[in-house]
């Protein structure tokens, strides 16, 4: 290998091999790299795309960063299969095999530590939104007839905020409650802030984006849990993903060496 090193993430030495032909980022093939009784899973990318300054100016475009975020993403579905991953942070790149060996040395003890704590366990994530806004559902609802006087108006502007003071208990109430009992069944839990719309692309506000640490055992029992609670909140959305390795999980990673 004569490139850079991409790093997606560190694992024990696998019971099981890879897909055949996985390809990681750049279309190169994933490589395991030995130490210690840890493998780093590596693969080689050009320096003029990885590099300090033209990693920095392609992180800045948002087709390559998707592109590069599939690809990552991949190898470390393909190593969920096998194995437990301590997936890497997107785009963390080392100057040879000697620098990945020597971030590993630096790093074994949390590593293992965390590996340890991973062994047997995968990430779910749940999201709930609130599929109308209060003020959309005032916009939507049939004109009211003109006011008699000032204090019928002031009268109904204050119906319609505690409609819309409702509307919110009512979502932060369910979101509460789905996260008490999705926790129970999990190991660790992480509360991530509410995305909005622009980001996520979803219809709908955002009300609870939380992350379950939960054991493979335990996973079916934890699906079903949240399928139930699905049709509990007319109004609200439910949406499940994973199982996926547990990135919220993992705590500080090692960065990027150029």
């Amino acid at each position: 290998m004569t490139g850079l090193r991409y790093v997606y993430a560190v694992c024990r030495p696998l019971g099981a091999p890879l897909q055949a032909q996985l390809t990681g980022v750049a279309g190169a093939p994933v490589k395991q790299l030995p130490h210690q009784g840890l493998i780093a899973v590596v693969s080689e990318v050009p320096a003029r795309d990885f590099a300090e300054e033209p990693l920095r100016a392609h992180l800045e475009d948002l087709d390559w960063l998707a592109a590069t975020a599939r690809a990552h993403q991949g190898v470390i579905d393909a190593l969920t299969v096998v194995t437990t991953p301590l997936p890497l942070r997107l785009a963390t790149v080392f100057r040879d095999d000697s620098a990945v060996r020597c971030m590993m040395q630096a790093e074994e003890e949390h590593f293992r530590s965390t590996l340890e704590r991973l062994e047997g366990r995968v990430e779910w994530g749940v999201k709930v939104y609130l599929e109308t806004e209060p003020a959309e559902a005032t916009a939507a609802a049939p004109p009211a007839p003109k006011a008699a006087s000032g204090r019928d108006y002031l009268r109904r502007r204050r119906q319609q905020t505690r409609a819309q003071e409702d509307l919110w208990q009512r979502a932060e109430t369910f979101a509460t409650q789905l996260h008490g009992k999705l926790s129970a069944l999990a190991e660790d839990s992480r509360l991530h802030a509410p995305q909005t719309a622009v980001l996520s692309g979803a219809a709908g506000r955002n009300v609870l984006n939380a992350a379950y640490l939960v054991p493979r055992a335990r996973s079916e029992e934890f699906v079903e849990v949240v399928d139930r609670t699905k049709d509990d909140a007319p109004g609200l959305r439910v949406e499940l993903t994973g199982p996926w390795a547990a990135y919220s999980f993992v705590g500080e990673l090692p960065g990027e060496e150029g």
